[in-house]
Formats: structure tokens, sequence, C-alpha cells
């Protein structure tokens, strides 16, 4: 469940707003002064943040500022909601890190629609900033090239094998049984044969030499990377 924080001194236009969220399957938090938003945002870290122009405490462009300047809070969407519809105010509101720009009065379904796109496109921008290697322990992955080096030394996996060594370290400390192995790396809808799975795992480590001991087996279940 995405977490919105609505900052916004009309109350009833605050509650008005959290009341279609929630509807929408959002959990929402709402404050009504600047100051206090800013200090819920950093305690609360929620996943969008929708931000009135005019608050007491501490005006919107101000809190958006002081967001972005926090390494923390940098990068949380924050929709801007203001009843200036001025050229100059949208533009103030993007200097100061706005990612969008709704102006009173709008519809519900308007700002509902705004914060699923802003959500979303934050998501698939995070999902393409996902660095090309991946270090786990004296193991890297390379996604990019589908390239893998042990203690330094390059290793020649099978495509499946990459694949297999890929989503156990991207699932780093948590075990996967052997039939959710069957799925996310082979695509088996079946999954009653896992000795497929034992097999190349034993290859890969063997494949990886010592540092291929970070593969672990959990006796019964399946298998877990950790470091």
């Amino acid at each position: 469940m995405k977490r919105v924080l609505i900052i916004e001194d009309e109350k009833d236009l605050a509650e008005l707003l959290a009341f279609n969220l929630e509807k929408e399957g959002f959990d929402v938090t709402c404050v009504h002064d600047g100051k206090l938003g800013l200090e819920r945002v950093r305690a609360d870290m929620p996943d969008l943040i929708l931000l009135d122009l005019m608050l007491p405490g501490l005006l919107g462009t101000e809190v958006c500022k002081a967001l972005r300047k926090d390494q923390r809070t940098a990068k949380i969407p924050i929709i801007m909601i203001t009843a200036k519809g001025d050229e100059i105010d949208r533009v103030v509101g993007f200097e100061v890190g706005a990612d969008d720009y709704i102006v009173k009065p709008f519809s519900m379904r308007e700002v509902v629609l705004r914060v699923k796109a802003v959500i979303r496109r934050f998501e698939h921008e995070t999902e393409s900033l996902q660095p090309d290697l991946l270090p786990i322990g004296n193991i890297v992955i390379d996604r990019q090239r589908h390239t893998v080096t042990s203690a330094e030394c390059p290793v020649d996996l099978t495509s499946t094998e990459f694949k297999l060594l890929l989503h156990l370290a991207e699932n780093k400390g948590y075990v996967q049984s052997r039939e959710q192995l069957l799925q996310k790396v082979w695509s088996y809808n079946n999954t009653g044969d896992t000795r497929t799975v034992d097999t190349h795992v034993t290859r890969l480590r063997g494949k990886l030499g010592s540092p291929g001991d970070i593969i672990t087996t959990v006796r019964g279940f399946g298998y877990k990377v950790e470091v």
C-alpha cells in the first residue's frame, strides 16, 4: 500500500482528498502546517506528498526546497496544490523541485489520476536507475553485459546459470524455494521436478569457486545468498 502525505491547511479539502485516495487503496496522512509537514515527511518517509503552496508555519515552496536538499527525502515525489494558477507560480513550483502541479479548483478524479501517474513514473525512473553492476561478496554481476567475475576472474556461465545467480543475488538474505526458482528462472509452471535446480546450483558453485560459498543450502527448502 502506497503512503501519501497531504500537507494542506484547508482541513475540509485535506479530508476530502484523503477520503478519495483511501478509496483507491492509498494509506493517507494529513498535516495542516508546513513546519509540521516537513517534520512528518522526515519521520514517515511517504511514497508521495501532496503539498499546498500557501501554508502556515512554512510555505510549501520552502518545504519543497528543504526536502530536496536532504538526501533522505530528495527523491520523494511531490505534487504541488495551490489556488494560484499563473504561469510564474507554476514555474516557481517546478524550480523548487515539484514533480507536478494541480491548480484549485480541481476534480478529485484528476488528483487521483495525477497521484497514480507520478508514482508510476517515479517507480519506472527508479528501476531505470538500477546500477548495471551488482557486487555480492567477491562476485560482481554485470546486468547489462550479462557477465560475471568471481575473485576478479571472469566466469563463463550459461544463460540459465546467469539468471539463477542474478535472481539469488537480487534477493540476498531471502530463502528461495526450489519451486520458486523453477518459476522465476526457468518459467516452469509445473514444479514437480526440482532436481534440475540442485544440479544447476552445484554447477554454478563450482564455476564460481570459493566465492560461490555465499550460495547456501537451506535444508528441505531451497537456497539463498548470504554474505
